[in-house]
This record gives C-alpha cells, structure tokens and sequence, in this order.
C-alpha cells in the first residue's frame, strides 16, 4: 500500500470512528434527556425492559419515548387473556386475571362502593376495567347491551359467575347513543342494587372504555373529604345553544347493525312540576338515599317519563333531581364541581388540554401514548376513554402504574397474583 492509500484509509477509519461516537452520544442523550436516570437498555431493539422502562419516560413525557413507543407497542402486542374466552374453574379465573381477593384496608372493607357497568364490546378492557376497580365489599352491577353478540354475552356471564358480588342487570336494554335507552340502563341497574343484601354507600357509573386514575382508597377517601353525604352531577342551568334537547321530540332509531337518535317535528310539553332543566355530566356519584328518591318519587318518575323523547336524557335527568332543594345529599347551589371523569373533548383544546394524542371519536379524545402524563397529572377519578386494540401500551402503562399504587397503599399481606410486575432490572417506580 502506497503511503497515500495508507493515509485515506485512516482518514476514513477515524471518520467512522467518530460518527459512531456522535451517534451513540446523540441517542443516548436524546432518549434520557437526563444523564443520572436509567438508559433505555439496547436489548429487544430500543424497546428496553418493555414495557416499564418505556411508560415510566412517558408519564414524564420524553418526547422519544413516544416515537419509540408507537414502534414498540406494534411489536410487543400484549398476551391475551386466558380463562375469558375459554372455561376455567373460578379459582383460575381469580388467579390468571389478577383480582384481588381481600379488602385491602379497614376503611375501604367499611364503605362499600356499588359499581354500574354499561358495556356492548372489547371483553378484554372490560376485564382491564373490572380488576381494576374490583374489591370484594363493593357490588357491581354489568349491564350487557341487548345487541351485544350471544358470544360475548356468555363471556361476561362466564366471569360474573365467579363472584357474588357481581351481577348481570336484570333487565337489559338496546341501548342507543344519546338516546333514553342508556338512561334506562343505569336505572334498570339501580332498581337491582337497591335490593341487594350488599350495604353499599355511593354508586358510580361507568361505561366499558373508562378506567380509574384514583385507586378504590382514594376514592374513597375524596367522597369522604369533598362530598360526605352529598351526591356529585357536574352540571348548570341548561344554556340556550341545549334546549332544543328538551324542547322539541326524539326517536330511537334501532336496526340491526345501525341505531341513532334523530328529531321530529313535534314540540314537547313543559317540564313536570315546572321543573327547572339543568344540563351536565352523564356521570355521577351518588348516595344510596338518592338513588331510592329517583326511584320513588313522583317527581322523578314523572320527569323521567317526559324525558323519554329527549336528546341525551342522561346529561340532564341526574343534575336536574340532585338540584331540588329537599332531595337526599342535594347541591342545589352546586356548578361543574365534582372530578369525577378526565375526558379531552375537542372543542376545549388549547384551554384545558394541549390537544389529543390519539384521535378523536365523536369529539371525545381516545388517548395515545403522548396523553399519560395528562391522565396521571389529572385530579379525576377516571379517564374515558381507551381503546387497547388501538393503542395498547397505553392501557398496558395505566394498568402498571395503577395496581402499584394500589399495593403499595394496602395494609394487608399481598399476595402474588396481585401484581403485575415481576422483578427485574428496572422496575417501573411511582414517584414517576
């Protein structure tokens, strides 16, 4: 080799050399963006110890995490569940699904939430959803969409053979989007938990894309301190741009594989009693003397049957009774107050929230990976809404995150089943 040839070859040997070290420092930096915390492991890709190491930089929000995230997520998809689509026998059931069996402190085996669960699809962030808020002194009530597949109906029924404290309503309704339907879903569902031998304080409605941000103590602990004896419906005197919803008729429109809420041309009566209409959450957290008032009452049956031809009866029906003077646990002074659901909705971006990271159904955000931090810094109780076949780190990291708090609050022996980790060489933390 001739001397210049021997220079060009070293030349470019240093070059190399070089660019590899740029490029190592670069990533390195880029991804931790702090050089005392834990590097992102080179094994499995740049995925790492998957998936605590990636959601413990999302919940702080690294900007790489969520580019390494979305790649990862669609690589590492997570197992599916055993024993729901199968048959186990019960003990199995409460072992592979991860339920916990005891109440976890004296206070929670004292006050007893009662639960109802409005679902039609995605068994699997029903399970997600029901393990999570599962104590054995609460009560929960599932209603199962009538159009729901008999596949699925069985599934549902399969688990809830499992517990006695969970049950199917007795009634099932088709429920349509915005219609009274869903109204009378959780009202069938309440009608059930009023004769339950289970003494519950509160109930607290969910839908099957929800799932808590608070574990069951600190909900707990929230009503007890903020609501003692008082019922939460966020919501106002109903605004000018929502009285068509009360003002003129609304039909159910239900056909196999399509249902919808449309308007006539019929003028509605006034309200009953000269009630005034509010408007707020379909949401709410409830004391159990109300719930037996809604049922009972004449004003509230009344209400409730003229407001069967409304748009969205449920975003009226609860804060409209929780607003009487002499109602059980009433605020009839009461605004928006109440954190009780985290929801991104479209038309409040830019003053609530910096946009939505997933997309959005319906106006309503499905959250993406870059939307954690938002949830786990939110003061609600639960976030709406998840899509896990979608966006399944997402769920994963919640889930994670969730049930460590839950144990690490718990004043009983833990036992194995209960967790989700296994020790390894990082561990997603709380303090995150």
């Amino acid at each position: 080799m001739n001397p210049l040839d021997a220079t060009k070859s070293g030349f470019l040997a240093c070059i190399a050399v070089c660019t590899f070290i740029y490029t190592f420092i670069y990533l390195k930096d880029t991804l931790l963006e702090d050089p005392n915390e834990q590097k992102f492991s080179g094994n499995t890709a740049e995925c790492g110890f998957y998936p605590d190491e990636l959601c413990s930089a999302l919940f702080v929000g690294k900007t790489a995490a969520f580019k390494i995230g979305s790649v990862c997520q669609n690589t590492y998809r997570p197992a599916t569940f055993s024993c729901i689509q199968t048959s186990c026998n019960c003990s199995m059931v409460l072992k592979t699904l991860r339920f916990i069996t005891r109440p976890l402190s004296a206070e929670e085996g004292s006050f007893s939430l009662a639960y109802i669960i409005t679902i039609h699809k995605e068994l699997e962030m029903f399970v997600k959803l029901l393990r999570a808020i599962y104590m054995p002194q609460n009560i929960y009530c599932i209603h199962v969409d009538e159009k729901s597949s008999e596949d699925y109906k069985a599934a549902v029924q399969n688990i809830v053979n499992c517990f006695e404290n969970i049950f199917i309503s007795s009634k099932r309704e088709n429920v349509v989007y915005a219609g009274f339907s869903r109204l009378q879903a959780d009202i069938n569902c309440m009608r059930d938990l009023v004769q339950s031998k289970i003494q519950w304080n509160y109930v607290i409605n969910l839908c099957g894309q929800d799932y808590p941000i608070k574990t069951n103590k600190d909900i707990i602990k929230y009503i007890k301190s903020k609501w003692n004896g008082k019922n939460m419906t966020p919501g106002v005197v109903q605004p000018l741009h929502m009285k068509h919803r009360t003002q003129i008729s609304y039909r159910e429109y239900v056909r196999s594989g399509m249902s919808y809420v449309y308007p006539t041309k019929n003028i509605k009566s006034k309200p009953p009693y000269n009630l005034t209409i509010y408007f707020g959450s379909a949401y709410y957290i409830l004391t159990k003397e109300f719930v037996e008032f809604t049922l009972t009452d004449a004003r509230a049956k009344d209400l409730l049957e003229w407001s069967r031809d409304t748009y969205s009866p449920d975003e009226h029906y609860w804060v409209t009774l929780n607003r009487l003077n002499d109602a059980p646990g009433a605020t009839p002074n009461a605004d928006w107050e109440g954190n009780i659901r985290a929801i991104k909705w479209k038309d409040q971006e830019g003053t609530t929230h910096k946009g939505c990271k997933g997309h959005y159904i319906r106006d309503i955000c499905v959250y993406g990976l870059g939307d954690l931090q938002w949830i786990i810094e939110s003061p609600h109780l639960f976030a709406n809404k998840f899509e896990p076949a979608t966006y399944p780190l997402v769920m994963d990291c919640l889930e994670r995150r969730h049930r460590l708090k839950v144990l690490h609050q718990a004043e009983v022996p833990i036992e194995d089943h209960w967790r989700f980790q296994e020790d390894s060489y990082f561990n997603m933390k709380l303090n995150v």
